[in-house]
Formats: C-alpha cells, sequence, structure tokens
C-alpha cells in the first residue's frame, strides 16, 4: 500500500512538472491551426524547410527550440507571429510531441 501511494504522488509530481515546462499562457487548438496555416507549407516532405511535425522532436526538445534556437535557420520566419502566437504554437507542438500523452501529426 505504502509503494502504492508512493508511486502516485510521483507520477502527480511527473505530470505537474511536465505541464510547467510548456508555453505558459499557449492555446494548444490555436497553435494547431497557426502551424497549419503558417508553419506546415513549408515544413512537408520535398518543401524548403523539410518535412516537421509534432512528433520530430520531444516535448523538451520544442521547449528548446522556442526558448533558445527561434528558427536559427531562418529567423524571419517567426518575426509575423506575436508572442502569444509563438506560445500557442509552441504549446500545440508540445502536446503533441513523440513523448507526449497525445502525439500527433498534424495532417
Amino acid at each position: 500500500m505504502k509503494l502504492f501511494k508512493l508511486l502516485t504522488v510521483l507520477l502527480v509530481v511527473t505530470c505537474a512538472a511536465t505541464l510547467v515546462m510548456a508555453a505558459e499562457g499557449g492555446n494548444s487548438r490555436k497553435g494547431k491551426y497557426l502551424f497549419k496555416k503558417s508553419c506546415k507549407p513549408c515544413h512537408v516532405s520535398g518543401a524548403e524547410g523539410g518535412e516537421l511535425t509534432p512528433l520530430k522532436k520531444t516535448q523538451k526538445q520544442w521547449d528548446r527550440f522556442f526558448t533558445d534556437d527561434k528558427h536559427k535557420s531562418k529567423p524571419e520566419a517567426l518575426e509575423n507571429f506575436s508572442d502569444q502566437d509563438l506560445k500557442d504554437i509552441n504549446q500545440f507542438l508540445f502536446d503533441h510531441a513523440v513523448d507526449s500523452d497525445q502525439p500527433e501529426t498534424c495532417g
């Protein structure tokens, strides 16, 4: 019984820590729309940016992309997005990353 309680607490703490890493205040639904409309045209197989879906990175890698990388190869691609738009896109990608509870390809 003690082991069960310990595992339950550990699971709750892990889930809480994972949620904190995502873009605070991001709207995943809006992020999906923005990703499909603005990012996907350059990020399909054979396109300039190469194929890129939420499944291509882990949650931590998506967070790092939005905090450190910021589209280094073509930073001007992010110029037309507000800070909130970027949080929304980050939230969508984070929520559906390869290691998330609900991975998605953004088809």
